[in-house]
């Protein structure tokens, strides 16, 4: 038998998967603004907390409501009213991270859930509390709906989430019951879920603000902790920042530093401390106790990133009339390591003017010794990690002996930091250690201060 003839049946399903995928929008989309409904929400909030719970990282649930949405709607007619929903859907899409969902659930209520965020509460509630700054100001911007034109402002309550500890029912009502703490708090509000969360962001808001005028106001001082050499004799000291707040004393930089690094405020407040710094060194001059001493200023990463860093520097160099070689600029591992092609060009630029570098925290981070070999380092400062136990544990005996050999065969100085007893400095002189700074020889203390004890 052959076959001599095929018999082919054919239909067009195109139809059919058009319909398909209509019935699919209809079910896990709304149809006004293309997002997904709360159907989908619910699917999509199962999947951040489950991945939340395999990476012990938070998430956070952001529950919205237009505020005056229904005002606007009854004066200018519906039509008016679908087209500042899909106005604000299109506005809440633009500030979201790739990952991230937002959602309608009705009305004019919205929500996004946010993936990733830290694993720690308090990082979490700040990077959550950013994405609803932001979400704040894209709406409250003016909407132009035709001939209408009109401001509507949103009220926003946040819940954070880790893994399943919440079910996704709870995870939605605490985060609507945090909007309508912000709607009774006068609306265009920002408010958390967690009583204790709220009362620490309104304490870190308020923080935040008078740091920013605490420049102008002159509340930071530089305190001057001093270093010394195997005979106790001043080499000079690193300077460290305070805050001298009007109404809260002295703020502990622990408070204060990690805010102005996350705010930014870092950048001008660095570029104060270098300045002052470089001031104290000029006045230093004129007196024969204190010409040779060097003076070592932190410099955080944010500012070392600055495109113009390198003239800063050399700026402050040339107005305060400084010896460079009489200034050493304190770099973390993180920050030299961060991008070290770039880290080097600059470390050299700054070498050319004379400027001195240690690395302070070592051995806190992942140095590469194929990476510091290569770095201009003057200094390498044994972290007061290491320091604190080294009379007793093998261990930090081990690493602190490790470093000072290693810091000799690169042919670097070497000062440890944190020295508090004299078993500890005997112990690091006993190992080729003979720099060091800490409570034995002298806390921070202002500069009047420090120089009578330079005195005595």
């Amino acid at each position: 038998q052959q076959v001599t003839h095929y018999v082919a049946v054919s239909r067009d399903i195109t139809r059919r998967k058009q319909s398909e995928q209509e019935i699919h929008q209809l079910a896990f989309y709304d149809p006004l603004t293309r997002l997904p409904n709360r159907r989908l929400l619910l699917d999509r909030l199962q999947q951040s907390t489950a991945v939340s719970a395999r990476n012990d990282r938070h998430g956070a649930l952001i529950f919205l409501d237009l505020d005056n949405f229904k005002a606007i709607n009854d004066t200018q007619g519906h039509a008016v009213g679908d087209r500042l929903l899909i106005e604000a859907a299109h506005r809440l899409q633009l500030c979201m991270r790739e990952g991230d969902t937002v959602a309608r659930l009705g009305g004019d209520e919205f929500v996004v859930v946010l993936e990733d965020l830290s694993s720690g509460a308090d990082y979490a509630a700040t990077q959550a509390e950013q994405v609803a700054e932001k979400i704040q100001r894209e709406l409250g911007q003016a909407y132009v709906l035709g001939s209408f034109e009109c401001i509507s402002t949103a009220s926003i309550g946040i819940s954070l989430f880790l893994g399943h500890r919440e079910s996704l029912d709870n995870l939605l009502k605490h985060a609507d019951t945090a909007m309508y703490q912000a709607k009774t708090a006068g609306r265009n509000t920002i408010r958390f879920y967690d009583p204790a969360m709220q009362a620490a962001l309104e304490a870190r808001i308020e923080l935040e603000g008078e740091l920013r005028q605490a420049l102008n106001k002159q509340q930071l001082r530089l305190y001057y902790q001093v270093q010394v050499d195997h005979l106790h004799r001043p080499l000079g000291a690193e300077v460290l920042l305070r805050w001298d707040h009007h109404k809260r004393g002295l703020v502990s930089p622990a408070e204060f530093i990690p805010l102005a690094e996350e705010t930014g405020l870092i950048v001008l407040i660095g570029l104060w401390a270098l300045q002052t710094a470089c001031a104290q060194l000029r006045a230093w001059q004129y007196d024969a106790l204190t010409r040779e001493l060097t003076l070592a200023v932190n410099v955080s990463a944010k500012q070392f990133r600055q495109a113009d860093f390198v003239s800063q520097v050399q700026r402050v160099l040339q107005q305060s009339g400084a010896k460079p070689s009489l200034l050493k600029l304190e770099l973390t591992e993180s920050t030299v390591l961060e991008n070290v092609e770039d880290t080097i060009a600059r470390m050299r630029e700054l070498k050319l003017l004379g400027v001195g570098f240690s690395m302070d925290d070592f051995g806190t981070g992942y140095s590469s010794l194929q990476y510091l070999k290569r770095l201009p380092l003057d200094q390498i400062k044994i972290d007061r990690s290491f320091v604190r136990d080294i009379a007793s544990d093998p261990n930090d005996a081990a690493i602190v002996k490790t470093i000072i050999a290693m810091a000799d065969a690169l042919g670097l100085d070497v000062i440890a930091e944190g020295v508090e007893t004299e078993a500890q400095r005997e112990f690091l002189g006993r190992h080729g250690c003979h720099a060091f700074q800490g409570y034995l020889f002298g806390r921070p203390v202002p500069v009047g201060q420090f120089e009578e004890g330079l005195r005595r």
